[in-house]
């Protein structure tokens, strides 16, 4: 993991973690000592990992790993002390936030974070499958767009529209989407 951020309040608490994530093989590239402070980075940088030391000053700090999950891709790492990790779990583990009870073990923190880079290579193999399958979507879209363009001006039957579109892309060596969007540019 490239981007790391750290959200921890106090100086010590950083310097655990930045050794923690450095003998994990994942320096942090940023601090923030508060939630606001962290909401600020979050809008500038897409984080792979997000390690929050709650509480926080100005909040607990599970609002700010539940925005932190809800707008990206990121993995949340949420430490909170161990006689509030139940409740802490409930709240957040279905947005997708880990909870890890502190005082933190370094075997512990490191399969929290092997368990988060996991699951976040999963979301993006599953994020670029979605993208396909919406460029899939949008080129049928615009293809009966054009075969209906087609049945009205030209007067053709679907199948002929749809072998007149087919024909030309094999002709003209490009996608139907290409040969869609000429006969779209062309009658309307």
């Amino acid at each position: 993991m490239e981007q790391v951020l750290v959200v921890c309040g106090t100086e010590k608490g950083r310097d655990m973690l930045r050794t923690l994530l450095c003998d994990a093989a994942c320096p942090p590239s940023a601090f923030a000592e508060n939630a606001g402070q962290a909401r600020r980075l979050l809008t500038q940088c897409e984080y792979d990992l997000v390690v929050i030391n709650a509480p926080l000053t100005d909040e607990f700090g599970h609002e700010l790993a539940c925005q932190a999950v809800e707008n990206s891709a990121t993995g949340v790492i949420l430490l909170v002390r161990n006689e509030m990790a139940d409740e802490v779990a409930e709240r957040v583990e279905d947005d997708g936030v880990l909870v890890v009870p502190k005082p933190v073990s370094r075997p512990m923190f490191y399969q929290a974070v092997r368990m988060v880079a996991a699951a976040q290579r999963r979301m993006r193999g599953l994020h670029r499958e979605n993208l396909k399958l919406q460029s899939k979507i949008e080129e049928i879209r615009l293809v009966d767009r054009a075969k209906l363009i087609l049945m009205e001006h030209l007067g053709m039957t679907e199948q002929q529209a749809h072998r007149y579109l087919e024909k030309q892309a094999m002709d003209l060596r490009v996608t139907r989407r290409e040969v869609a969007l000429g006969v779209l540019k062309t009658y309307e």
